[in-house]
């Protein structure tokens, strides 16, 4: 398929992608040239783009998740070792931190 090729539109509802189709020029300039946006929204229907999204999004994920460990390592609780969701993590965090403000202000 080369460049020049009028392309129809085919909407794929498995994976909400959009999928090329060639079609016929009928001389409508119109159809003979892609959008930016279209060309972009086709690049990232790709197997090797969404690979790729999903390799970058979980490593997202681990660093986030690393912070969260590290914060809580610096919180003090009881047992040491009592698994705490995120937002029990930030709201202690918060909590010490004005702790920690009270007992240097005064």
């Amino acid at each position: 398929m080369s460049g020049d090729e009028p392309v129809v539109v085919k909407q794929d509802a498995s994976t909400n992608c959009k999928q090329r189709k060639p079609r016929m020029s009928n001389g409508d300039p119109s159809v003979q040239r892609l959008s930016r946006e279209e060309r972009r929204r086709r690049r990232r229907c790709t197997e090797k783009y969404r690979h790729a999204h999903a390799t970058r999004e979980r490593a997202r994920i681990e660093a986030f998740n690393h912070g969260f460990g590290e914060l809580r390592k610096l919180l003090p609780v009881l047992p040491p070792d009592k698994k705490l969701s995120k937002i029990e993590i930030l709201r202690l965090a918060i909590c010490y931190i004005a702790y920690l403000n009270h007992v240097l202000g005064s």
